[in-house]
């Protein structure tokens, strides 16, 4: 008994390191966060969040969860088709082959990446020049040409998240299903989407995150022309239209986080209750 309580003694010190970290990088900024948003000419007050709610503030947050939310389900979609191809192929080095880049292509962001793509479908780029897309109206410098972008790093990443539970899918429960006449749609209907919807919807969370605090290849490409929160978070901190309103853009930090823990706690419960499956 005694040498148990020294053990669970030392655990709990063992973990303090990590609670000082986790401090640090979120309490304080958090502290600063709430601090600032609901302080205004140094009295408390809720004049920041209001404004934050309204006008172009509340045209960016909209166009930030419209285009997350597109992009969540585009890249989800072909994210997961891409993904059952890749686990199904009799090509090992394929499947090798296709990780990889989605790996790297996860990862492949920000201003690099808007140059790449300005140089490729911009007014100027390659490919708009040589297909002659520009007489077609097309433009990449809009809500759709941003999407498009978005779904460059998101569909990878989508694939690196359903991968593995794809490969967590019992061979014993498809020759179940087979040998109880169902057929291939049955399986999946009854059996497959069930079962990976908690890493289905985690993908999906995880592309809503990615392109709702995306902010270095909206202001590289497209700049004030869609309306973005991250990019009027950026303009209010440094007076690009007006100053003194660096409260609202903590306000506007603000509302990111409230929209991103409704998007989690509606994938949380689910997670909890299916993941089981797939130990």
């Amino acid at each position: 008994m005694v040498r148990d309580s020294r053990t669970r003694s030392k655990s709990r010190w063992a973990a303090v390191p990590l609670l000082v970290f986790v401090v640090i990088v979120f309490g304080v900024p958090m502290l600063v966060l709430l601090g600032g948003t609901f302080t205004k000419e140094g009295t408390l007050s809720t004049a920041n969040l209001t404004e934050s709610l309204q006008g172009a503030y509340l045209t960016a947050l909209l166009g930030s969860v419209k285009i997350s939310a597109l992009v969540a389900v585009l890249g989800g979609v072909l994210g997961t088709f891409l993904a059952q191809a890749v686990v199904t192929s009799r090509f090992r080095a394929l499947r090798e082959a296709v990780l990889t880049a989605s790996g790297v292509l996860a990862n492949f962001g920000g201003v690099p990446l808007a140059f790449a793509w300005i140089a490729t479908l911009g007014n100027s780029g390659v490919v708009t020049t040589t297909l002659g897309l520009g007489q077609h109206g097309w433009s990449l410098y809009n809500f759709w040409g941003l999407t498009l972008v978005y779904l460059y790093f998101s569909i990878p990443l989508q694939v690196l998240t359903v991968v593995p539970a794809l490969d967590g899918l019992r061979p014993q429960w498809r020759e179940a299903a087979q040998n109880n006449g169902a057929s291939t749609w049955q399986f999946w209907r009854y059996v497959g989407i069930p079962v990976l919807t908690p890493a289905l919807l985690g993908g999906v969370v995880l592309l809503f995150g990615g392109a709702f605090s995306a902010y270095a290849t909206a202001q590289a490409m497209v700049g004030s022309t869609v309306p973005l929160v991250t990019l009027k978070i950026a303009d209010a901190l440094t007076g690009n239209v007006l100053i003194g309103h660096e409260n609202v853009a903590l306000a506007l930090s603000l509302d990111m986080i409230v929209v991103a823990g409704l998007v989690m706690a509606v994938y949380l419960p689910l997670q909890r209750r299916s993941a089981r499956w797939l130990r």
